[in-house]
C-alpha cells in the first residue's frame, strides 16, 4: 500500500467543528465519525496506510497558542505511538 502524506493545517484544527470536518476529510473517516477527540482517537486507531502527517513552523504555532489544537495534536502524537501506520514529521 502506498504512503499517503498529509501537511496538517493547524488553523482548521482550533475548535472542535472544524477539526471534526477537515478530519473527516483529510483522512476519509466514515460518516459515523463522531467528531470528537475521543472518536478521532478511535479512527485514528484504524488507520491501516502508511500515512505521514507533516507538522510546518505555522501549525506549530497555532498548536502552541490555541488550546484544542494543542489537545488535537495530543490525539495525533499519542497515536503515533499506538498505530504504527502513522508518523509525525517537523518541516
Amino acid at each position: 500500500m502506498a504512503r499517503r502524506t498529509i501537511r496538517l493545517d493547524g488553523s482548521r484544527i482550533t475548535n472542535r467543528k472544524d477539526m471534526a470536518v477537515y478530519m473527516k476529510e483529510i483522512f476519509s473517516f466514515p460518516e459515523t465519525f463522531g467528531g470528537n477527540l475521543d472518536a478521532l482517537h478511535d479512527c485514528l486507531s484504524e488507520v491501516n496506510a502508511d500515512t505521514v502527517i507533516q507538522l510546518d513552523e505555522e501549525t506549530l504555532r497555532t498548536v502552541c497558542d490555541e488550546k484544542y489544537a494543542w489537545k488535537v495534536m495530543r490525539v495525533l502524537l499519542d497515536e503515533t505511538e499506538d498505530n504504527p501506520h502513522i508518523r509525525v514529521k517537523l518541516l
